[in-house]
């Protein structure tokens, strides 16, 4: 096929410089190297250049460019202002149609185009078709790219963005495809090379994951003359592994696209069979196609089914298995131009054997997105999304805690899903589809994806539970300084490390809170959550004991775990006295106290390195933690918290009563003055028995509307809670109104 993508380069040249098809403008050819593209660009066939390259060329935004590679693609030209001088930024359909690879040098130039009479079409997806393809829904979304004969077109008319090989233009050569463009799918015959169905630009956030798996992909299969020449051996193998969903095998996938080898995807269990020494003919089997088509990538996913800890499984054919995977590794067989790529989400119950240099050569973690790798990823799954005005990403991304790339994908889905219910709401009865016009105001809006966020839940954190707190400082009355101390010290030492970093201090490690119970230690570690808008992961002492050996303390690890994906987080301990007890020489202790305690101070220790954990512990009994656990290094700061005084409790009493209608002749300090010795839940507590009180005199008819809550009702309630323990009497008879209390309340139609 002349020009195409896959005849030789000398062809495609003749054809695209041929006088009767298109004219070169009066600009000059520049050499440029190849980086990605934006998100944005993504099937648009979009050529972004620095200014100053544009000038250079005598091409202005909108005109058709010429990229010459090893074969020819065309694009628009754009100006990009992020990217250097000498570089032009394409996606992976535009470097797949000129057969040049990421930091490789291409040609551009300006070429003249005419508008596209007819453009046929072939599709290039292998087996069924993914849905029914309407023409006139393509040519919305082809609307200005520009094509040329035998180059391939990314088109996103799905969820998955499908390719299509172009057969035949009218005219010939390069044309734009406009409003009236024809466009029709025609059966062709199958192309010997496939355009890459997932490049570099449908992987967020792991910019820095895919460089270096780059590194050890594409340089032994491009520069092997260049490490015969160093003395060295080329890498061999790399180990991805991170918490599910996070991308591992996505970023395999792309990366053999984007290197153009040939790829195997083999699944660890598929290796295993039930006759003797069939699993490891076949793991031989896989190795040998490999070699066969070498340069080739092997990526073996959930590679932990495949090479267990041999020391821990029972069975010989594990064993046998994990044996002849190291030896097909290890090279005693060459294999030639093979990388392999393993993925895992359980690392540590990987052989070590394998895991050594020589076979493994690096290990890579995937970890859980941040922020800023949220949006990234949230724009890719939203291009293709009507969205509307009031739709703020960054918004979004800030409020996804916890999403992987799996997570972020079907919240996508699941808002589509909201918008399309919506939308079918709103249709008149009797009409069996929507118009032109209706399917073109449906947006995808800001409510669609609070209400999506609420069911989508988060894989990090979907083994325990976590926490978005409503409330924040201004939610609690009092603890002035408590509230000014955790302040500085997590925005300060956690929310900007790098002020330590700068003059090399360690940040605080963790924070205890002690007073009294009910002073408000949990509602301050709720509360500091609320105010810096990160997730709460509360864990209860007592809920981590188990009674089977060794439970205990993977707990623990997989809370540590846990908070080390969501970061940055809170992780606060409740009741943490019932978790580290003080052993005392003639105390006798069992063994699983000694074994969790000594579990938690490592996992603390091991928090050094990891940056937006904020631990938090709160007890009321400070005398009986181990020392072990207060010096610095662990918890750093021990905060006081004390029964509120006068103005305190008078700010406690106003808070607990800011939605309840008060008569005028109540003084909140008066009150306050009554309350002495009072911590914050009593007098939480007086407020609502106080309100109760006034609630059933209502109902009773023994008080006339409107409804308020006066003096007389809290002195009530208070000269009950001061009355004398001793009169069991008056103690028997007050639980019995109160019981009474109750029950009219629940029992009424009314209130």
């Amino acid at each position: 096929m002349t020009g195409g993508p896959f005849a030789p380069p000398e062809a495609q040249a003749a054809s695209l410089s041929n006088p009767q098809n298109s004219t070169p403008f009066d600009g000059a050819t520049v050499t440029l190297r190849v980086s990605e593209a934006r998100v944005e660009d993504v099937g648009h066939a979009v050529a972004r250049l620095a200014p100053a390259d544009l000038l250079c060329i005598g091409a202005k935004p909108g005109d058709v460019l010429k990229i010459t590679g090893g074969t020819v693609a065309v694009g628009r030209a754009e100006i990009s202002d992020d990217a250097h001088e000498g570089t032009v930024q394409i996606d992976g359909t535009c470097r797949s149609n000129c057969s040049a690879g990421l930091q490789e040098q291409v040609t551009v130039t300006p070429v003249e185009t005419q508008a596209a009479v007819a453009v046929r079409f072939t599709p290039m997806w292998v087996g069924a078709a993914p849905a029914t393809i309407a023409p006139d829904r393509m040519l919305e979304d082809l609307v200005g790219i520009p094509v040329v004969t035998g180059c391939t077109v990314r088109v996103p008319t799905f969820a998955k963005a499908v390719n299509f090989h172009v057969v035949r233009t009218i005219p010939s050569g390069p044309v734009v495809i406009g409003k009236r463009t024809d466009i029709r799918v025609v059966e062709g015959e199958q192309t010997p090379a496939r355009a890459p169905a997932v490049s570099y630009e449908d992987i967020g956030g792991l910019e820095r994951e895919v460089a270096r798996v780059r590194e050890i992909v594409e340089l032994p299969l491009k520069y092997s003359h260049i490490f015969e020449r160093l003395g060295i051996l080329a890498p061999k193998g790399v180990l991805l592994y991170g918490a599910p969903g996070t991308g591992k095998t996505l970023l395999a996938r792309a990366v053999a696209a984007e290197s153009r080898v040939h790829f195997i995807h083999l699944n660890g269990p598929e290796i295993m069979r039930k006759f003797y020494g069939e699993s490891e003919a076949k793991l031989r089997e896989v190795f040998e196609e490999a070699a066969r088509h070498a340069p080739a990538i092997l990526f073996i996913d959930e590679i932990d089914a495949v090479a267990p800890k041999r020391a821990e499984v029972t069975g010989e054919v594990e064993k046998r298995v994990v044996a002849q995977l190291l030896s097909l590794m290890d090279g005693f067989v060459a294999r030639g131009h093979v990388i392999v790529i393993g993925a895992t989400n359980i690392p540590e119950t990987l052989d070590p054997a394998l895991r050594r240099p020589g076979r493994f050569d690096r290990e890579i973690e995937i970890g859980v997105p941040n922020t800023q790798a949220r949006l990234q990823i949230l724009r890719i799954h939203t291009r293709a999304m009507p969205l509307a005005p009031d739709v703020d990403l960054r918004e979004i991304a800030e409020l996804s805690h916890g999403f992987v790339g799996a997570d972020l994908e079907a919240l996508g889905q699941e808002v589509g899903m909201i918008a399309l219910r919506g939308f079918l709401a709103g249709l008149p009865l009797g009409m069996d589809g929507a118009t032109s016009t209706e399917l073109g105001a449906l947006q995808v809006t800001r409510e669609n994806f609070l209400a999506g966020l609420k069911d989508v839940e988060p894989s990090a954190t979907r083994e325990f539970y976590i926490e978005k707190s409503e409330t924040t400082f201004a939610s609690l009355g009092g603890l002035d300084e408590v509230k000014r101390m955790l302040d500085a010290v997590v925005e300060h030492s956690h929310l900007h490390a790098e002020i330590y970093e700068k003059f090399g201090l360690a940040p605080p490690r963790g924070i205890l809170l002690v007073g009294p119970s009910g002073t408000g230690k949990t509602a301050m570690a709720r509360a500091l959550s609320g105010e810096k808008q990160l997730p709460l992961i509360a864990i209860d002492g007592p809920q981590l004991y188990s009674k089977w050996l060794g439970d205990s303390e993977r707990a623990l690890r997989e809370v540590f775990k846990k908070a080390r994906r969501a970061a940055p987080c809170v992780l606060f301990f409740d009741s943490i006295d019932a978790l580290a007890p003080r052993f005392g020489a003639d105390q006798s202790t069992t063994d699983v106290y000694r074994r969790i305690l000594s579990q938690l101070l490592r996992e603390i220790d091991n928090l050094r390195d990891v940056k937006g954990v904020i631990l938090l512990a709160a007890t009321d009994r400070p005398e009986r933690i181990e020392p072990a656990l207060l010096r610095s290094g662990r918890f750093d700061y021990i905060l006081p918290f004390a029964k509120p005084g006068v103005a305190d409790r008078a700010t406690i009493i106003q808070l607990c009563c800011r939605h309840v209608p008060l008569s005028t002749d109540i003084d909140f300090k008066e009150l306050a003055g009554r309350m002495e010795g009072f911590t914050g839940a009593d007098i939480e507590s007086l407020c609502k028995k106080a309100t109760l009180s006034a609630i059933v005199e209502i109902q009773r008819g023994t008080r006339l509307a409107p409804f308020v809550v006066t003096r007389g009702d809290f002195l009530a309630v208070l000269e009950a809670e001061r009355s004398s323990p001793k009169q069991s009497n008056a103690k028997s008879e007050q639980g019995s109104a109160a019981g009474d209390l109750y029950r009219d309340v629940f029992t009424s139609t009314k209130y």
